[in-house]
């Protein structure tokens, strides 16, 4: 019951700006459940991976064939395709060298409530001030080298429980100028590097210890990606037509929550 019910959380909430990480560590707390850890977290992400891939077939297959043909051809290299294979990698690079330095503090003391109540609430208002000084005005097509450096950096920031790497990378492409779908878009593509290198290191890691074993693990990676592809068909509808200020407002309320119940014992 437990794994299925986590499997819901990440999968829905891995791409939400609202923090699939966090929710993995609040939702427990407060159904008086152990924290699953951040094995558990990372390769239970690799369900939602599966969704963006399936979900993004097409767009991946055109990437991957085009980028690898303009090695050869100089005139394919102004492409989209051909720069976005150049831009994933650009942008996985910061999240690649933070994520090994500081692997030790992010399985341990970084999923602290109070920290992760915390992250909630500021990375909730810097995403209602991009959401507001945003110009929204410029197409994925327009994504270039700065832009792809400027998102991956805010991606590497989510390594914090709370941040919400989907919520990092949609206020830095916004405060790039970027249109609310084309951001959306270029993180969902951002994150399957990420996040499949996260999840094979940490897969040797399932099973040990007190977390959760394989079995459950594999139920909970399962649900997600179930849940994971019907909440990227659903954001993309979304941010089409409406703007990232309930987020924002959910952020700042989960965020006050976790402190206060932190601070009172009610939750630990």
């Amino acid at each position: 019951m437990e794994a299925v019910v986590l499997g819901v959380v990440q999968g829905l909430t891995e791409f939400l700006p609202i923090s699939s990480t966090a929710h993995l560590r609040i939702v427990p707390a407060f159904l008086g459940w152990d924290d699953p850890g951040a094995a558990f977290t990372a390769v239970t992400q690799l369900g939602t991976t599966v969704a963006v891939l399936i979900y993004f077939r097409r767009d991946l297959a055109r990437i991957v064939v085009t980028w690898t043909r303009s090695l050869r051809d100089p005139a394919l290299r102004g492409e989209l395709d051909a720069r976005m294979g150049w831009y994933i990698g650009l942008g996985t690079i910061p999240i690649g060298l933070f994520g090994l330095a500081f692997k030790d503090q992010i399985e341990g003391g970084a999923r602290n409530l109070y920290l992760i109540g915390s992250a909630l609430v500021v990375v909730g208002v810097v995403l209602g001030v991009a959401e507001r000084f945003g110009t929204r005005e410029r197409p994925l097509a327009d994504l270039d080298r700065v832009d792809a450096a400027a998102i991956g950096v805010a991606q590497a920031c989510a390594l914090v429980p709370g941040v919400s790497r989907s919520g990092a990378t949609l206020s830095a492409g916004l405060f790039r100028g970027l249109e609310r779908p084309a951001a959306a878009r270029y993180s969902f593509l951002l994150s399957i590097p990420a996040i499949v290198l996260s999840g094979l290191l940490e897969l040797p890691e399932i099973g040990t210890g007190d977390g959760p074993g394989a079995a459950s693990t594999a139920v909970a990676t399962a649900v997600a990606f179930a849940s994971g592809y019907a909440a990227i068909a659903w954001l993309l509808r979304y941010l089409a037509t409406h703007s990232a200020t309930v987020f924002v407002g959910y952020r700042i309320f989960l965020g006050a929550v976790v402190i206060t119940l932190t601070a009172a014992g009610t939750i630990s």
